[in-house]
């Protein structure tokens, strides 16, 4: 299963049962990024910084956070396979599949978002964004989270014995404060963690 792997058959997704180029508006972003992390307060570390744009900050932390994922998910890849994960689920109620309706009707399997398009996430400062780029980052979130959901529901023992948890928890925390902060997931598609998430977010 590769990183949003998913299963095969029907249309229904959802169902209950890199780094910025040196010298880029985006590396200056990524130190802010980085100074209000290693203060500990993640809160904090979410929130557009003043006087800063949008798009630029949804595109450094999108790679950003894809970056985490897929570290954290690398070292899983071993033991998520096709014999022992033959669907990208989230414990016995949910399963993920993927299709967007319009140019893949038929579900597949699809290898990560190409975050260094540049037509999508541009590295030059004043470089525009294209108008769906919102929905874009969206999207992007709403597959991450189901990594995240697949790694707890599916893996969480073997990240325990990889002695990985906190990291995990720390990386979901941020990911979970980031998305609630700029309303990048639906709350219906958080309900395999929503224990978890109301959790992070009561505190």
């Amino acid at each position: 299963m590769s990183l949003f792997g998913l299963g095969s058959r029907n249309q229904k997704t959802f169902r209950p049962k890199k780094n910025a180029t040196s010298g880029s508006k985006g590396a200056k972003l990524q130190k802010h990024i980085d100074a209000t992390l290693g203060s500990g307060n993640l809160r904090e570390a979410v929130r557009l910084p003043p006087g800063e744009d949008i798009n630029e900050w949804l595109a450094v932390n999108t790679v950003d956070f894809f970056n985490q994922v897929n570290i954290l998910y690398g070292t899983l890849t071993e033991f998520c396979t096709a014999n022992n994960c033959p669907t990208m689920s989230a414990g016995p109620k949910y399963e993920y599949r993927w299709a967007d309706g319009v140019t893949i009707k038929k579900p597949i399997e699809v290898s990560a978002p190409k975050l260094e398009d540049e037509a999508i996430f541009p590295q030059k400062l004043g470089a525009p964004f294209p108008p769906n780029f919102r929905d874009v980052v969206k999207t992007i979130f709403k597959r991450l989270f189901r990594v995240y959901a697949h790694i707890y529901h599916s893996h969480f023992q073997k990240i325990v014995s990889l002695k990985e948890e906190a990291h995990l928890n720390t990386c979901f925390k941020h990911f979970v404060l980031f998305t609630w902060e700029f309303r990048l997931i639906d709350k219906g598609e958080l309900a395999p963690l929503s224990d978890l998430v109301d959790s992070i977010l009561q505190l």
